[in-house]
């Protein structure tokens, strides 16, 4: 299942995936995600499409907030 919400999202990395939603993950997805000249950043938009994408980070800075 593809999340389409936060809460969503957040079961998915946290209790399905089991990562840890701390700065040092948060900062690392966070500049990946935002760097258009990075190969995987590239397949992530094209397999799950531009507002996904827009989605995750914005899901990834919302995290962040959470967990300053």
């Amino acid at each position: 299942m593809i999340p389409s919400t936060y809460d969503e999202w957040y079961v998915c990395i946290v209790d399905e995936c089991k990562i840890e939603l701390n700065q040092n993950y948060i900062n690392e997805r966070l500049s990946i995600l935002t760097n258009d000249t990075l190969e995987e950043t590239r397949i992530f938009r094209k397999k799950y499409g531009d507002k996904h994408w827009r989605d995750v980070i914005g899901w990834f800075n919302r995290a962040k907030q959470e967990n300053a």
